[in-house]
């Protein structure tokens, strides 16, 4: 029979692979893994799979980092170490890389476990849950170890419904009809749909479990063999011919018609759900108090609009359709449809249109800025113009295929 959820979760070790060098979202991982870059106004991405844990009763965590990870780690210490009580056998803990099996980095997910397979050893626990510190998405873990141990699974792999013609864009999980897995398939030109369901495949999220002992038996199999070293390619694949590889259909905790689960990848992935954030209705609610998405938490004043003069050449100091967050201040000038992260100001006159603007962030008076996404600090000068003539501003910025200036950290522009 099952074991309570209480015994679940304490048999249950959590790693999160935030080791990512996002080479993709270019230059925000300039000076900070992709796990560490700000996203909607207050948050880091890796806090989306943190208050998953945390909303789950996981409370044994490794955070493995490596790449740029100083950001990281002060985040999580700062930020989630105080959630973790010690004495109850509870906590969050970086692990940055120990060449404790040679004189080399991490080769891929699967070798940044096996280089750390002594807390393992230390821990002995009966699960371990592999999760990915770069996704955006709500999940009840509790929910996934439980059909884990039901199924008598020897790993199982979480995975999300994808229309079958969008589905070559993922990996793609091949199943039969009790959802064991048959095959994964990487981007595949002919995804496998589900059986059944002809118009629907599965795609592999970047969320495993493991019994404890074939983790370890696989993780050394592979350290001796000639791969890249990655659950998706090579551990897994590896367990389809055990028959005991299952496939848990996700169960979103954010509760929409349509499930949510984001690999912001990409600039242009990036900036779009940043986007979402500020519809109407957004496909991912931030606001849902069953389920809290949790940060590392900053003491501001509240954010501030200054200035009403509604007559004609007057200052006005006006937010439509966007998120604020602490300590920003829009001292008499437009915002629409943007993101506005603490400590931000747009100053008088000035116009933010469809933007996302990191910490400390200044627009100038007078200036107009669209359709970009401008990283901390960077000062924007009075009268600049950026995101109007898409051939200077790739003179100057990076510009992503879908038309979105990035302004990276420490750009310095002339007044």
């Amino acid at each position: 029979m099952p074991g309570s959820r209480r015994t679940i979760l304490g048999d249950t070790l959590c790693i999160v692979m935030a080791g990512g060098q996002g080479e993709r979202l270019y230059p925000l991982t300039r000076d900070r893994g992709k796990p560490a870059v700000p996203f909607g106004g207050i948050y880091r991405v890796i806090d989306f799979t943190l208050s998953n844990c945390l909303n789950s009763g996981m409370r044994k965590v490794y955070v493995l980092t490596q790449y740029k990870s100083g950001s990281l780690d002060r985040h999580v210490r700062i930020g989630w170490g105080p959630l973790f009580n010690h004495e109850l056998d509870e906590w969050i803990q970086c692990v940055p890389p120990q060449l404790r099996m040679g004189q080399r980095w991490y080769q891929g997910t699967a070798d940044a476990v096996y280089q750390n397979v002594y807390l393992l050893e230390q821990e002995r626990p009966t699960y371990v849950m592999i999760l990915s510190g770069d996704h955006v998405y709500k999940m009840d873990y509790a929910r996934l170890i439980a059909y884990h141990e039901e199924h008598g699974a020897l790993a199982t792999v979480a995975a999300v419904e994808v229309p079958l013609a969008e589905a070559s864009a993922f990996g793609v999980l091949a199943v039969d009809e009790a959802s064991r897995i048959t095959a994964f398939q990487e981007k595949p030109a002919h995804p496998s749909p589900i059986p059944g369901r002809p118009d629907t495949a599965l795609a592999n999220m970047g969320v495993y479990v493991f019994d404890t002992g074939t983790l370890v038996r696989a993780l050394s199999a592979d350290a001796k063999r000639d791969s890249k070293h990655d659950f998706g390619h090579d551990i897994l694949p590896g367990l389809v011919d055990t028959k005991s590889l299952f496939a848990y259909p996700f169960v979103d905790e954010n509760k929409k018609v349509k499930s949510y689960w984001r690999d912001i990848g990409t600039l242009d992935s990036y900036y779009e759900a940043s986007m979402d954030l500020v519809a109407v209705e957004p496909l991912f609610n931030l606001y849902d108090q069953h389920w809290p998405i949790r940060t590392m938490a900053h003491q501001l004043p509240p954010a501030k609009t200054v200035f009403a003069q509604e007559e004609p050449g007057g200052r006005l100091g006006i937010v439509l359709d966007s998120m604020v967050s602490g300590g920003a201040i829009v001292s008499g000038g437009r915002v629409e449809r943007s993101i506005l992260g603490p400590e931000v100001r747009v100053n008088s006159y000035a116009h933010v249109q469809d933007c996302v603007l990191m910490d400390g962030v200044d627009i100038g008076r007078s200036a107009r800025i669209k359709k970009a996404i401008v990283d901390k600090g960077v000062h924007i000068p009075a009268h600049c113009v950026v995101g109007e003539d898409p051939e200077a501003d790739k003179k100057r910025f990076t510009v992503t295929p879908g038309g979105v200036v990035v302004i990276p950290r420490g750009t310095r522009l002339d007044e």
